[in-house]
């Protein structure tokens, strides 16, 4: 079951609710049906950074699997395009500007939207906006695999989600993928000005947005009214005991996260910049309402407590659920884990409350 430290009262200012993450005994077997889902993801990703270690071959692996089925969530309008020189893709719950429906021939066509056919308004009475950022270790992923995630976002919220393809590591590191997605924000909010504004990423994902959040507040804006983190992968020294616990056996792997990364900060020196590693950021005050999803079984979960405590700290106001017997990546698994579809269809409607006023 999940665990919620005061959900409903968040205690911005009294004293810091954000106290050890409540694991079980080591090592935590999980439950059978989370296991065999475990063992299936993990027997379809590559070793990384043991058996394999050179981006080209880890690219090579993933473009030798078969492509997964095309989401069958129906959003009104989807559409990539150009947000000043970054590749965005826009899930629009109303028609869009040119009311042609969905039109990248990925999804449904019907212009349902979102749960009422409309996707609702914010207190503007305009659809507000989620600038989304995908996970994948700033090295893999991209629109397309993400995609589900975002148009079920899109329904579930009744915002439009604008879904940023940054550039990825290796090839671009620190701080090309930062300095896209704040692109890609500053270019959402000029697209749908006075909207009611929101940043979102899952692991690597949740970084960026995290890091959109500290850029938005250092640059002079946009205003966000909130940024949903989801498992976020915080800090490049490892440090947290969660790394150690979990190093092995539940999908995300110890490895994995050194290997990602080290592609990342091309200069380990960048670790110590708080728009690679929020948790190095000496003030946080002032920053949005932060949800955050952590799950017991996956390396990361000390990240997310960590900035969720700092947050705390700081007078953020922090929404937290913590899934002790869940691991890395889990929300995009909500087809297949009753549990995980539930925690999924929570977080979005606590972004749904923040964006609606």
């Amino acid at each position: 079951m999940p665990v919620e430290p005061n959900p409903s009262e968040p205690n911005p200012f009294g004293p810091n609710p954000f106290g050890p993450a409540p694991f079980g005994p080591a090592p935590f077997e999980p439950a059978p049906e989370v296991r065999h889902l475990i063992d299936a993801a993990s027997s379809q990703f590559p070793a990384l950074g043991s058996e394999l270690t050179d981006i080209k071959d880890v690219r090579a692996f993933f473009a030798a699997r078969p492509a997964p089925p095309a989401s069958d969530i129906e959003v009104a309008h989807v559409a990539d395009e150009d947000a000043n020189g970054v590749r965005v893709r826009v899930y629009d719950p109303t028609n869009g500007a040119d009311g042609t429906g969905d039109t990248n021939g990925t999804g449904g066509t019907d212009g349902t939207g979102g749960t009422d056919g409309t996707g609702g308004t914010d207190g503007t009475g305009e659809v507000p906006v989620v600038v989304f950022a995908h996970g994948g270790g700033f090295c893999l992923c991209g629109l397309d695999s993400h995609d589900g995630f975002c148009r079920a976002m899109t329904v579930a919220t009744g915002a439009v989600v604008v879904s940023v393809g940054y550039r990825l590591a290796p090839e671009h590191p620190f701080p090309a993928a930062p300095e896209d997605c704040y692109t890609a924000l500053l270019w959402a909010a000029k697209r749908y000005p006075g909207r009611r504004l929101a940043v979102a990423g899952d692991s690597a994902g949740a970084n960026l947005a995290a890091v959109m959040a500290l850029t938005a507040q250092d640059r002079g804006g946009p205003e966000l009214v909130c940024q949903a983190l989801y498992y976020p992968m915080l800090d490049p020294t490892r440090h947290g005991a969660s790394h150690e616990r979990n190093a092995q056996g539940y999908f995300l792997t110890a490895d994995h996260v050194r290997w990602y990364w080290d592609r990342y900060l091309a200069d380990p020196a960048h670790g110590a910049d708080p728009y690679a590693s929020p948790l190095r950021r000496a003030d946080l005050s002032g920053l949005p309402p932060a949800h955050m999803v952590t799950a017991g079984l996956d390396p990361l979960c000390d990240d997310g407590w960590a900035y969720a405590r700092a947050l705390a700290d700081a007078g953020v106001e922090v929404r937290m659920t913590h899934l002790p017997g869940m691991f890395h990546g889990f929300l995009s698994m909500a087809g297949a884990l009753p549990e995980a579809a539930r925690t999924r269809d929570d977080a979005f409607a606590a972004l749904r409350r923040a964006l609606h006023g």
